[in-house]
């Protein structure tokens, strides 16, 4: 099979009648967002072309709303729970649906072994993807006609955008963009008002959970990061997805925070120099029964746009590697982000002005086996709360919260 190698000679005009694009990002939301500028640099070099994507189930508000965006395609992933002779008819008929459309050009921005499958048998004449090399089936790289050269230490945006721009497919705007409909941000409003919430004040929010809770930090140590902000005034949002496991730690670091705050007005008592962040007076000792906790737990309470929105109406994002907080980045808040077995120069929030917490060991990026049966990695241990503190009062003090 012919197949043609990354040519940086190569231009738009290379994929003639090119006027139906398919993007396959069979990934997690924020992988899916991730990607999001490359789909917008095949919108706009080939603005007449309808631009599908094709992408799990569950991440569609990561693009919906997106106008480069003409159509969403969704592969219903519970389908690969189904007996073996259903799940293989229900794999064939999505693969004569996404035939009969007719796509000119395939972009695949997965590159597993099912996108690349979708990819060659969707029937496109140009089918582009990063090089998989010898990873996946024998001859995979085969059923691709175009393949481009990745540097796998880039951020993830930048890979994704490679893998069009090694072809002359320009992008004029890198940034990551989420668009939040005027509901979402109506039902922010609405929150903020029952819960008193104020312009003046300020709001950080927090989402200390990730799908995979081998990414997350101690629970005590979360606690105490919210205990400190609010003995400094600041009002706290506390949001999870809503997967039981983590509600559960969301409500466990909830029910942490009275404890820090006993233990801390305690310590007080002897120290009479209270850490405060710039523009603001010294808090007052706020113990129990002395005034209202300043959190609003909406754990596993909202959709992913409204916490979006959510994110978008705080001054700042506090949590850990997760579609949250790219996010909240993608919306413009400032985030400090806590990195442990991921790789913060793959996936740290995109954009400047954020700031990743992260802790050198050898084992990184976690490799099977390691900390087995250990609650709390070693890495995620190594990052302590007065990291944190520190990050929190510099970002705060930079946008003048």
């Amino acid at each position: 099979m012919k197949r043609k190698e990354a040519d940086l000679t190569d231009n738009p005009s290379t994929f003639k009648s090119v006027r139906k694009i398919l993007v396959i990002k069979l990934r997690h939301i924020g992988d899916v967002l991730l990607s999001a500028p490359a789909m917008r640099a095949l919108k706009e070099s080939f603005p007449d072309a309808k631009v599908s994507v094709l992408i799990n189930s569950g991440t569609e508000e990561s693009l919906s709303g997106n106008p480069a965006i003409d159509e969403l395609i969704i592969f219903d992933r519970s389908i690969k729970k189904l007996p073996l002779v259903n799940r293989i008819a229900k794999e064939i008929a999505f693969l004569r649906k996404i035939r009969a459309k007719g796509f000119d050009m395939a972009v695949d921005l997965t590159n597993g072994d099912r996108a690349v499958i979708l990819s060659y048998f969707s029937g496109a004449r140009y089918r582009l993807a990063a090089d998989p090399g010898k990873k996946g089936f024998a001859g995979k790289r085969y059923l691709y006609t175009h393949l481009a050269n990745i540097d796998k230490q880039k951020h993830m945006v930048f890979q994704n955008l490679d893998v069009v721009k090694q072809f002359g497919i320009d992008a004029k705007n890198e940034d990551v963009d989420f668009f939040i409909p005027e509901e979402a941000k109506a039902f922010v409003k609405k929150i903020f008002k029952e819960n008193s919430i104020e312009d003046t004040d300020k709001v950080v929010h927090i989402h200390p959970t990730s799908r995979w809770l081998w990414k997350c930090w101690k629970d005590e140590y979360m606690a105490e990061i919210i205990g400190w902000l609010i003995e400094k005034g600041i009002k706290v949002i506390v949001t999870s997805a809503p997967d039981g496991r983590e509600m559960e730690k969301a409500k466990r670091i909830l029910s942490l925070i009275s404890d820090y705050r006993t233990q801390n007005t305690e310590h007080r008592q002897n120290n009479s120099e209270l850490m405060h962040i710039s523009g603001d007076s010294p808090s007052r000792s706020i113990g129990m029964g002395q005034s209202p906790l300043r959190v609003l737990d909406l754990a596993g309470k909202t959709t992913i746009k409204q916490l979006a929105a959510i994110s978008e109406a705080s001054d700042l994002f506090v949590g850990v590697d997760s579609a949250p907080m790219h996010i909240a980045a993608a919306v413009g808040t400032p985030v400090v982000a806590l990195f442990g077995p991921t790789l913060e120069n793959l996936w740290a929030p995109y954009s400047r002005g954020h700031i990743v917490i992260s802790k050198d060991m050898p084992c990184k990026p976690c490799k099977k086996g390691s900390c087995e049966g250990v609650e709390l990695r070693e890495c995620m241990k190594a990052i302590k709360q007065e990291d944190v503190k520190k990050a929190v009062s510099k970002l705060l003090r930079t946008h003048n919260c």
